[in-house]
C-alpha cells in the first residue's frame, strides 16, 4: 500500500476524508448506534439509509431506542473487515438525533429504500445529523 500523501494517524491508520466517510456510510445496510440507555451506554445494530448527511433510522415508536434518542446526542459507526488480509475500514457519525413527528415528512422517509430486517410494524423515524464525521482505514481495504 503507498502511504505517500496519505493522512495517518497516531496509530498509523489512514484517515479518511469527509467525502470518503459519506461514500462508504452510503454503502453499508446495517450500522450500530450508540445511545444512553437509563444512564449506561447502549449499542444497538440497525438497518439505515443515508439520505444526504442525515442517517435515517426505522423503528418502532415505543421502542427503547425511540425512547432513548429523543433529541439526544448519539453516535453511528459502521464496518468493514477481512480478517484473513488484515485490511478494513471504519466509520463513526456523531450527531443530534431527532424523532420525526411531521406526517408530510414521515410520509416522505417511508419511501426511502429503508426495508426493516427486524420483524413487526415499523412505523416510526430517527433521523441524526451528520455532525461530525471520521473514518480509519487499514490496510489496502
Amino acid at each position: 500500500m503507498k502511504l505517500e500523501g496519505m493522512k495517518l494517524d497516531s496509530a498509523g491508520l489512514q484517515v479518511l476524508s469527509h467525502q470518503e466517510c459519506m461514500r462508504l456510510l452510503a454503502t453499508a445496510p446495517i450500522g450500530r448506534i450508540v445511545f444512553t440507555d437509563r444512564a449506561l451506554p447502549a449499542v444497538q445494530p440497525v438497518n439505515f439509509h443515508l439520505e444526504g448527511e442525515d442517517i435515517v433510522i426505522r423503528t418502532t415508536a415505543g421502542s427503547k431506542l425511540a425512547a432513548a434518542t429523543r433529541r439526544t446526542v448519539v453516535a453511528f459507526e459502521i464496518d468493514d473487515f477481512d480478517p484473513a488480509q488484515r485490511t478494513g475500514w471504519s466509520v463513526t457519525a456523531v450527531g443530534h438525533a431527532r424523532a420525526v413527528d411531521d406526517p408530510a415528512e414521515a410520509a416522505r422517509l417511508a419511501g426511502l429504500p429503508l426495508t426493516p430486517w427486524a420483524p413487526g410494524e415499523r412505523d416510526h423515524f430517527i433521523v441524526i445529523a451528520a455532525e461530525q464525521v471520521s473514518g480509519r482505514r487499514i490496510g489496502g481495504g
